[in-house]
């Protein structure tokens, strides 16, 4: 590790420990100590919002166990140098207040020693130090902390807003590039299902493609729960919420074709944390469709190797968790619709 204010590689490369040559996301351990280079920003953190599919997986294996969870969590960290889940290669993002400058940053950026923020860029290659864990909100995938973490001059980030409490604030941008990126994928007509609706981020896909497709459109929501099935009608977003199993692909090709008298989706984005639901997307999606996997837990082999083997010619795009003015765009959603704001308070803090 170099003296404190060094310069560093703008994308973090001066803190990557093992292996060498690498960006810190793809890095197996990155260096987590806080002396902070000249060009990083120091961040005290408060909470962090773990990936969904990372989350999952590290509940499944404690069995939901809170000590053997916080000690997931804290072994990773210690092993990695940051929240990288080695199983989901997934991270998450954090909220904190912005602690110090590097000089080469001073007057090149909006921040300013109190602000408090939200990292854009994943746990999976920001340097971060926990000193305790406060607290765990399993239902929300939070966790209160003392720590410390570094953003690296490419970081990108959000100043949390006045106006919409913090831990909403952080649950939506967590998921930020999800309906940012759904208003880009459909158009007016479209037939859109929605794999996990009734989640987090299906929840803003499907209000956003009940927009984009507009009344000559039709939204399709897809859950195994039956709790999300009736809220998603409750909410009135949807034309159809099925209650499916999205790693049943036959289950699920049948059902889209049923509803859409064998027409398939237009495009078809999936929001779900577990394993094994790329076929069921691409089966529900016609020739020449689209489907969007913004699914930590999408193995893209699976995918490209599925949609081979059964002749659909569709385009699949890689879940990007960052678009354009993203992180304005979703906290405008929340502005926009008080049924979608009162349903992230009540469920997502």
């Amino acid at each position: 590790m170099g003296a404190p204010m060094q310069h560093g590689c703008p994308y973090g490369t001066h803190r990557v420990l093992e292996p060498k040559g690498v960006l810190p996301q793809p890095a197996w351990k990155i260096d987590n100590s806080m002396a902070l280079w000249d060009n990083e920003i120091l961040i005290d953190v408060d909470a962090l919002n773990i990936d969904a599919a990372s989350f999952t997986q590290i509940k499944k294996a404690a069995e939901n166990d809170p000590a053997r969870i916080e000690a997931a969590i804290l072994d990773i960290v210690t092993q990695r140098g940051k929240h990288h889940n080695p199983v989901t290669g997934s991270g998450g993002m954090l909220i904190g207040r912005v602690a110090a400058i590097g000089a080469a940053l001073q007057g090149k950026t909006d921040l300013q020693v109190g602000d408090k923020i939200a990292t854009l860029v994943s746990l999976s290659l920001t340097p971060l130090k926990i000193e305790r864990i406060k607290a765990l909100h399993l239902a929300q995938d939070q966790v209160e902390i003392d720590g410390q973490a570094i953003l690296f001059e490419s970081g990108l980030y959000a100043k949390l807003p006045a106006d919409i409490p913090e831990k909403v604030a952080l649950a939506i941008l967590d998921v930020a590039g999800a309906p940012a990126q759904t208003a880009r994928l459909v158009r007016p007509g479209d037939t859109v299902v929605v794999v996990g609706g009734g989640g987090k981020s299906g929840t803003l896909c499907v209000y956003e493609a009940k927009k984009r497709a507009g009344p000559a459109g039709c939204v399709i929501g897809v859950s195994p729960f039956a709790k999300d099935c009736e809220r998603m009608k409750e909410l009135g977003w949807v034309n159809h919420a099925l209650q499916v199993d999205a790693t049943d692909a036959v289950a699920v090709m049948r059902a889209i074709a049923e509803v859409t008298q064998g027409r398939m989706a237009d495009v078809v984005i999936n929001c779900v944390n577990i394993q094994h639901t790329e076929m069921g997307s691409i089966l529900a999606t016609r020739q020449r469709g689209t489907v969007y996997f913004f699914s930590m837990a999408t193995s893209f082999t699976a995918a490209a190797l599925g949609a081979e083997g059964v002749g659909r010619d569709v385009d699949m795009i890689v879940g990007n968790g960052y678009a354009k003015d993203h992180a304005v765009y979703a906290l405008a959603l929340l502005r926009e619709s008080p049924q979608l704001r009162t349903l992230f308070e009540t469920l997502y803090v």
